[in-house]
């Protein structure tokens, strides 16, 4: 088994998450396809994270199965805007770490 991680990458997690549930579990190659043709930007970031992966494990993407895509919340960037009458409101920015683990097929 072998893993990629990326840190601190600005996303936010709970949009990521739903894109790294729906690969788990799938065939690399399959799941490299699927994340290929995605219009959203989680996907295009766990894209490379999980090409590293394969790429960690020097198996070829037919051979590789996805054990794991993990997505965890990272710290939050806070900003500010002003607002009416001298006052501002906050502006978060999620930032978020993401982990992808390949195993060889059939491995348990």
């Amino acid at each position: 088994m072998s893993r990629a991680l990326l840190k601190y990458v600005r996303l936010s997690p709970t949009k990521a998450r739903l894109i790294a549930n729906e690969i788990c579990g799938l065939n690399a190659e399959k799941a490299l396809a699927a994340l290929q043709f995605m219009p959203n930007k989680a996907a295009r970031v766990i894209y490379k994270v999980l090409a590293g992966a394969v790429a960690n494990s020097g198996l070829d993407a037919n051979k590789a199965i996805v054990k794991s895509a993990r997505v965890d919340k990272a710290a939050v960037l806070r900003r500010i805007t002003p607002r009416a009458r001298g006052r501002a409101t906050p502006i978060r920015k999620p930032t978020s770490h993401i982990l992808v683990e390949v195993e060889k097929e059939g491995e348990k």
